[in-house]
């Protein structure tokens, strides 16, 4: 059975900084994308970053410069280190994973519990 297990979230002044770790594990496939999505209060979930397996990073406007997402492969884990934290960054943080087949396609998605992130100003 997959588990993604979050965890780092906190609270902090605005301006700070908080890193978000998500291991990965139980799958007999590799891990393909990973990423991590915020919901804020009343509103969906959204994507805020994500990076694929040969480590290639995207993110959404809103965070770049400020976030940044790592992983280590040989741990499964998945890291977001969040600085210049603000306000707006406030949310339920959570990690998803793919999982690859040997040949690379993707087989399913897979969701971590969240953890929450609260910014004051």
């Amino acid at each position: 059975q997959v588990r993604l297990v979050e965890s780092g979230g906190g609270s902090v002044q605005a301006g700070g900084s908080l890193r978000l770790s998500c291991a990965a594990s139980g799958s007999i496939f590799r891990f393909g994308d990973m990423g991590w999505y915020r919901q804020a209060p009343g509103k969906q979930r959204d994507l805020v970053a994500s990076i694929t397996r040969g480590s290639r990073p995207s993110y959404v406007d809103s965070v770049k410069g400020r976030f940044t997402i790592s992983r280590d492969n040989a741990k499964n884990t998945v890291y977001l280190q969040m600085d210049s934290l603000k306000p707006e960054d406030t949310g339920v943080y959570y990690c998803n994973a793919d999982t690859l087949t040997t040949y690379g396609v993707k087989l399913a998605a897979y969701w971590g519990q969240g953890t929450q992130v609260t910014v004051s100003s």
